[in-house]
């Protein structure tokens, strides 16, 4: 009977592990820095009008910042070193030339997570039209998924958002490193400091009007960030305040946000009366339910420092917003 039993138990254990290995598939962790590409393409293409392309669409400089900096850093790997743990980066731009033309789009290939875009094509004008014609795919491809990934470090250790919750009627994830430094009714500015500086959260709520065209919104959100700037941010010197530079052309564009449509403003800001400046970006969140729009503005105060990264910080922690119902 003893013998019985522990043939049993054999047989049992035996079979569990039998099944485990034949239902899940293990990935390792994937790899590197937020907004690192690695572009597997051989030496002569990516010399040729190729990566030419390659670094003039998704390798080009953001825009509204003070310096030329670009939206992804990108590596070059020739495809005869593209094994073992490089194949574990989290973004991967992959170029076959002798295929057939096409770009796919594939999630958790060799790591997780992971994002990676197949671009092939029988020539080099094949390569260059397919590069092209999904340019904004590919870079949103890789966005989304660094903000994700950005999203996912803050929940490591997360800032007490319940003032702002209660008073905003919002949910937001951001870094426990921040700070509230002014609450006024419906007002926060949070900030954290830096070496150079300091990178700085504005929420707000504005009345909601329907009947606002384009043109009339892109005026209104720079009128209220400057009405803003002058009451609520100073700069260090008597009646100097926060305004926006208006030598720089600002971008204005539509995104989602909180699963809202949202109004978007890029550009530079600038203290009046002293020598301070530095980017910003600003979501006007149509929010119909409460009748008004949710105002997410971040700010970077970082001279002679490159300033992508903190801008991206802070376009993640206003992605991470969600309206209470």
């Amino acid at each position: 009977m003893r013998i019985f039993v522990r043939v049993l138990f054999l047989f049992l254990l035996l079979s569990n592990c039998d099944s485990s290995n034949d239902t899940r598939v293990y990935k390792p962790q994937s790899s590197g820095n937020i907004n690192d590409v690695s572009v597997v393409i051989d030496s002569e293409l990516w010399e040729s009008l190729v990566g030419e392309t390659i670094r003039t669409n998704i390798g080009a400089p953001l825009y509204g910042l003070p310096q030329d900096e670009p939206q992804f850093k990108l590596s070059q790997i020739p495809a005869t070193i593209f094994s073992g743990f490089v194949k574990n980066t989290r973004l991967i731009l992959k170029i076959a030339k002798g295929s057939k033309a096409e770009t796919r789009f594939y999630r958790d290939p060799y790591a997780s997570p992971q994002r990676m875009v197949l671009v092939s094509g029988m020539t080099n004008q094949e390569l260059i039209d397919q590069l092209t014609t999904n340019n904004k795919k590919i870079i949103e491809a890789f966005k989304t998924s660094e903000i994700k990934e950005k999203q996912r470090r803050f929940r490591k250790s997360l800032f007490n958002t319940t003032a702002l919750s209660e008073q905003l009627g919002i949910e937001i994830q951001l870094p426990s490193i921040y700070r509230i430094a002014k609450q006024e009714n419906d007002f926060f500015w949070l900030r954290r400091d830096i070496k150079t500086g300091t990178v700085n959260l504005l929420l707000y709520t504005v009345p909601y009007e329907k009947t606002l065209t384009k043109d009339a919104l892109a005026n209104r959100a720079i009128e209220k960030r400057d009405s803003i700037g002058k009451r609520h941010i100073p700069g260090p010197v008597a009646g100097s305040y926060m305004t926006t530079e208006k030598a720089y052309r600002p971008f204005f564009g539509s995104e989602r946000v909180a699963n809202l449509n949202a109004f978007l403003t890029k550009s530079i800001w600038q203290v009046k009366d002293a020598f301070m400046s530095g980017p910003f970006i600003n979501y006007w969140i149509k929010d119909d339910a409460n009748k008004r729009f949710l105002v997410a503005e971040g700010f970077v105060f970082a001279p002679s420092v490159e300033k992508r990264a903190y801008v991206f910080e802070l376009e993640a922690i206003i992605k991470s917003i969600s309206i209470k119902k």
